[in-house]
C-alpha cells in the first residue's frame, strides 16, 4: 500500500481547520492538554470528495454525532458549524476532486492533565484535514494476512463508536507490515472474521456476496453502500458469520472503505485468490457511478 499512499506535494501549503480557525498546515496543532493527546479521546470520520461534491456527507455527520453522544461529549459544534468548517477548508485549498478529508472531533482542552472528562471545561475541538489523496490501495490487488490481534467486542469498547483509540488496529497493521502484506484480517473473540485493520471485507463464492456481521467491527458507510447496490441489482447477499478458511477459499475477495473504495484482494495468508473478478469489477463500476453523481455540492466561496 505504501507506494499508493505517499505524500503529495500539493498538500504542503494547504490550510487545516483547527478549533474554529483556518491555519496553514505546518502550523496546525492542538495543545498538549487536548484530550486527543491525553487519552486518544476523540471521534473521527474519513470523507471523500468527487466532482465538487462531498460523498455521503450527511451519513458521516450522523455517525460522528452518534459517536460523540455515546462518548458523552459536551458543547459539541452544530451540524451547520461542522459543514461550514468542511466547506471553508475545501474552498481555501481549492480542493474539489480526488480529495480525502480526515475529520476529528476531540473532547477538547483540559484544565490540567488527567483522564477525567470533568476536566474538559472548554468544549470540543474540531479538526478538518483535507488532502489530495487517490484511493490508497491501487488496482492490482492487495495481500492480507490473518492477525493474532482480536477486534474488540462490544463488551469491551464498542466498534460502532468511531473513536480514536485504534491501538489494536495499529498492532494488527504492524503484523501486516512485518509480514510484507498490505493489511491484516482481524478476527472477533470467537475466531470469526470481523474486518481488516483498516477496512470492511467481503467475499464472493458461487455468485453469492457475503460479509461479516458488524458485531465487532465498524459498520462502514462504504460497506453499506455496497450492500445497498447488491440489493438494488438483485445480487444474492448474505450478512453472516464467516471463517478465515471461507475467505482463503473464496472465488473473489475485496475490502471496502472511504480511503480505498473497493479494493480487490489477491492473496490471503499465502493462498492465491487471483486477479479482480467479474463480480468485484461490476460492483466497483456501480460504486463509481454513485460517487460520480451523488453527494453534497460544495458551495463555492
Amino acid at each position: 500500500m505504501a507506494k499508493y499512499n505517499q505524500p503529495d506535494p500539493r498538500n504542503d501549503n494547504t490550510y487545516v481547520h483547527v478549533g474554529g480557525e483556518l491555519v496553514k498546515r505546518e502550523f496546525a496543532k492542538v495543545s498538549v492538554l487536548d484530550s486527543l493527546v491525553q487519552g486518544g479521546d476523540g471521534v473521527w470520520e474519513g470523507l471523500r470528495v468527487y466532482n465538487g461534491r462531498v460523498f455521503q456527507l450527511e451519513e458521516h455527520l450522523d455517525r460522528m454525532f452518534d459517536s460523540a453522544k455515546a462518548m458523552h461529549f459536551k458543547n459539541v459544534p452544530s451540524r451547520d458549524e461542522v459543514k461550514t468548517a468542511i466547506f471553508e477548508t475545501l474552498n481555501a485549498n481549492e480542493m474539489y476532486d480526488g480529495v480525502h478529508i480526515r475529520m476529528t472531533l476531540s473532547r477538547g482542552l483540559k484544565s490540567t492533565s488527567g483522564m477525567n472528562p470533568d476536566l474538559n471545561a472548554f468544549g470540543c475541538c474540531l479538526i478538518v484535514l483535507a488532502e489530495f489523496k487517490p484511493p490508497v490501495y491501487g488496482t492490482e490487488g492487495i495481500e492480507l494476512i490473518t492477525s493474532s490481534i482480536r477486534r474488540n467486542p462490544p463488551q469491551c469498547v464498542d466498534s460502532k463508536i468511531h473513536h480514536n483509540n485504534l491501538i489494536n488496529n495499529i498492532l494488527a497493521k504492524i503484523e501486516a507490515n512485518l509480514a510484507g502484506a498490505d493489511d491484516a484480517i482481524m478476527l472477533d473473540v470467537d475466531g470469526f472474521v470481523s474486518e481488516t485493520n483498516a477496512t470492511n471485507i467481503f467475499l464472493i463464492k458461487k455468485g453469492v456476496l457475503k460479509t461479516p456481521h458488524a458485531d465487532s467491527c465498524l459498520p462502514g458507510l462504504t460497506r453499506q453502500k455496497v450492500i445497498d447496490i447488491a440489493r438494488e441489482t438483485g445480487m444474492s447477499l448474505e450478512v453472516t458469520r464467516l471463517s478465515v478458511s471461507e475467505f482463503q477459499s473464496a472465488d473473489e475477495v475485496f475490502t471496502t472503505g472511504t480511503m480505498g473504495e473497493l479494493s480487490p484482494v489477491a492473496k490471503i495468508d499465502g493462498r492465491i485468490i487471483g486477479d479482480v473478478g467479474p463480480y468485484t469489477k461490476r460492483l466497483q463500476e456501480l460504486y463509481s457511478s454513485k460517487t460520480a453523481n451523488q453527494g453534497v455540492e460544495i458551495p463555492k466561496a
